[in-house]
Order: C-alpha cells, then sequence, then structure tokens
C-alpha cells in the first residue's frame, strides 16, 4: 500500500493522519529524515482495523498498529492524552478516542522540536509550540512540564544534543535535575539505549557533559562522574581533570571512528582514576587494575554487550604498558592479543594514539608485522616438538622476526 492510497482511505472516512516525530523533525533540520511514524485522529479504532484488516497491533496501553507503507513497516498510533499517576515511563493513564486533537498529542511529547506535524494529504505543519524556530536556532526546549514526567527524556535531550549539536535551554536543563529520582528507577535496557545512541553520535561528551550539568551523571554512570575532580600532573595533562580527559580522548577517538565499541574503550580506558585515594593525587598508581572493578561495577549494574565490556577491559589493562614496551618477547605478545581483543588492531590502536598523542613504532606498524607473523612457516618446526612446545617455538619466531624487522627499519 503507498502513502497516498492509505491517506486516502483514511479522509474519506473522516480521519485525519499526520507524520509526527523525528521524520519531521529532520526534514526541517535539513537532514536526510528516516523511518515516518504516524498519529491518527478522528477515527475510531474499529473503523481503523476494517479498513486496515492487516494492520498488526503492537501498542498495549494505547493503541498502536504496524502496516506496510510505500514498503516498509510503520507505526501508526492513535492520538493520545496521558496522566502521570504513578513512577517512572509506565506511570501513566492513557486516554485515546476520536475527539483528541493533533494539539493534544503533540503537548504531551518531549522537546518542542519534537512536537511538530505533517498533516497529509495537505502537507500542512503544525507547529503549535514553535518547534520549527527551536531548529533553526539549534536549542532544545522542553514542550511542558509533562517533560519530567518520563525520566528517561532527560537522557533523549542530553543524547539528541550530542547527535544535532544542539543546546539544552537552561530552563529544560532544570527539568532534566528533577528527573533524577526517578532515574534511579528506570530499567537499565533504556538507559543503555540512550548510551549507545549517545555514543554513535557527533560529539558523544556533549551527552556526559549534560548530564553533569544537570546533576544526573552521578545517578546514571557513576563511573565516569567520579572521574570529576580526579586531578593528573598538569604537564601530561594540560586539559584537566580525569573527567575533562576522558571527554577530550573519547571525542578525539569518535572522530576517527563511528565504532561504538571503540568509542566506548575509550570513555572507559581511564576508568580506574576516580578510584584513586585523594591522597595519591594527582598521580594514579594501578588504575588500570582499578579500572577493570570499576568496569565490573558497570558491567553489574547494566549488563553491557560483550564486545564492548571485553574491550574496554583490554584497553583498560593495556593502555598504559602499550606504549612504554621495548622487550621483543612483550612486545610480540601484546601484538598477539591486540589482533584477538574484539577491537582489532585499529580500533585499539586509535585510542592509544589519542591517549599519547603518538603511536610507538611497533603499532604504527601492525598490521605489516602480525602479516610477517602469519607468514612463518610452521612446516618448519622441529618434528620432535609436541603440545605447548610448539606455541613456544612459534613465539620464538616471532620475536626474531620482530626484532630483524626493527633492525632492518632502523626503528
Amino acid at each position: 500500500m503507498t502513502e497516498e492510497q492509505m491517506v486516502e482511505y483514511i479522509t474519506a472516512h473522516g480521519g485525519e493522519i499526520y507524520i509526527v516525530g523525528g521524520w519531521i523533525r529532520d526534514k526541517l533540520a535539513g537532514r536526510m529524515p528516516k523511518d515516518k511514524d504516524y498519529v491518527l485522529c478522528k477515527m475510531r479504532e474499529i473503523d481503523f482495523c476494517m479498513l486496515f484488516p492487516d494492520a498488526k497491533k503492537v501498542g498495549r496501553a494505547f493503541p498502536v498498529y504496524l502496516l506496510e507503507v510505500d514498503g516498509k513497516k510503520c507505526e501508526i498510533a492513535f492520538a493520545r492524552r496521558e496522566l502521570k499517576h504513578g513512577h517512572g515511563y509506565k506511570g501513566f493513564t492513557v486516554s485515546y478516542n476520536e475527539d483528541i486533537a493533533i494539539e493534544d498529542d503533540l503537548f504531551r511529547r518531549d522537546s518542542r522540536m519534537n512536537s511538530i506535524a505533517f498533516k497529509l494529504p495537505e502537507k500542512i505543519i503544525i507547529d503549535p509550540f514553535s518547534g520549527g524556530e527551536d531548529i533553526k536556532n539549534k536549542i532544545i526546549c522542553a514542550t511542558s512540564i509533562h517533560f519530567q514526567e518520563d525520566p528517561v527524556r532527560a537522557l533523549r535531550a542530553a543524547r539528541q544534543a550530542a547527535e544535532f549539536d544542539f543546546t539544552i535551554e537552561e530552563a529544560t536543563v532544570k527539568q532534566m535535575k528533577e528527573c533524577g529520582a526517578e532515574l534511579r528507577g528506570e530499567p537499565a535496557e533504556r538507559i543503555m539505549n540512550e548510551l549507545s545512541r549517545a555514543l554513535s553520535a557527533q560529539t558523544p561528551s556533549v551527552f556526559f557533559r549534560y548530564l553533569k550539568k544537570a546533576a544526573l551523571l552521578d545517578i546514571v554512570f557513576p563511573e565516569i562522574a567520579a572521574l570529576a575532580g580526579q586531578t593528573q600532573p598538569c604537564f601530561y595533562h594540560p586539559e584537566g581533570d580525569s573527567f575533562e580527559h576522558t571527554m577530550l580522548i573519547l571525542d578525539t577517538v569518535a572522530a576517527s571512528t563511528d565504532d561504538a565499541a571503540v568509542r566506548f574503550a575509550a570513555l572507559c580506558h581511564d576508568l580506574g582514576k576516580g578510584l584513586t585515594p585523594q591522597n595519591m593525587l594527582p598521580h594514579h598508581y594501578g588504575h588500570e587494575k582499578n579500572g577493570i572493578i570499576a568496569l565490573d561495577r558497570w558491567h553489574k549494574r547494566m549488563t553491557l554487550p560483550s564486545h564492548w565490556y571485553y574491550g574496554a577491559s583490554f584497553t583498560i589493562r593495556e593502555h598504559m604498558r602499550a606504549a612504554r614496551l621495548v622487550k621483543f618477547g612483550k612486545i610480540v605478545d601484546l601484538l598477539i592479543a591486540i589482533e584477538k581483543n574484539p577491537l582489532g588492531a585499529d580500533g585499539f590502536c586509535t585510542i592509544i594514539s589519542a591517549d599519547n598523542k603518538m603511536l610507538p613504532a611497533y603499532l604504527k606498524n601492525i598490521h605489516l608485522i602480525l602479516e610477517l607473523f602469519h607468514s612463518i612457516d610452521m612446516e618448519k618446526r622441529p618434528a620432535l616438538l609436541k603440545g605447548k612446545q610448539i606455541g613456544e617455538w612459534l613465539r620464538e619466531q616471532r620475536v626474531d622476526v620482530l626484532a630483524s624487522y626493527i633492525k632492518n627499519m632502523n626503528i
């Protein structure tokens, strides 16, 4: 079914249909719009089902249907009002009927830029809260006091600021602060969803900075919040404390890769500095071990994707020694471990380069060295070798290959 056909059926039976949310927001912002979501007004649910018998109902608290439009599964939701009566995102009483206007539905939404509708077939923009002006001014403003009724909206505002390079108005930051108490009880999956999307944003640090400004960082991501105020030697870190350093490395890595797992590892590389005792500052001896403790706490509280966890733990353990190794045997062992870790050689080296502002020679040439390792002819090993003796022989060959390579390259 085409969109034109769907609209024709609905309007012929007295209904009104609108495109809402991200599609119209991105269209107005000049970005490539993605999936369309529709809101339906002035139609009973029973009549909709008669018109579109193939539509699949997916909403429980209120009617939301999936319908194939122009070859894509699209959501069609009935216009609704919401009344907060409990805690969290489920603590709402929802009302929906054919008398609810599109303006009522838009009023309950989080920000003004997301409270815009596009009426079909007339192609009229319905913007009762001046969200279009916010888009022009690159600012995020809460539509109403209802913003704080779903606490995850605070994370969404911070994430969208990072995605779109927008600022958040002060009054909305204050509403974000009011979300703190309820955020403590939100399902980890909702927090994880916002974290994942924030790490894919243009400038991920903006997400964490706004959460810090709204006094939410210590509630949602206490391991990151603990980095604030943890001083470092100024000679090596003129950017400031461990939080500032982490934000700098995160954005530097984000400028080089879209891989969320690599970005997460960059975020976590100095996680252990948040556990450094105050009497040890500005030094952070042993922060590699403390970093694993902090990461494990995070993982226990909010199950992380396995490749994120293992990539971050590897980076935490190895990021300090990677730039300092000089013994060929230890370099060989690390190179093999880097190749096997979830981030891959390029991901790990991107973090080390950002953290140290350079790469040691063996990491600059890691792909070539690994290629030389793999070219070692296993058929030439002594016939009497068995079990781990074969591994020891192979390691010795790799050490010789590395030594020869470094000598020939005058590294």
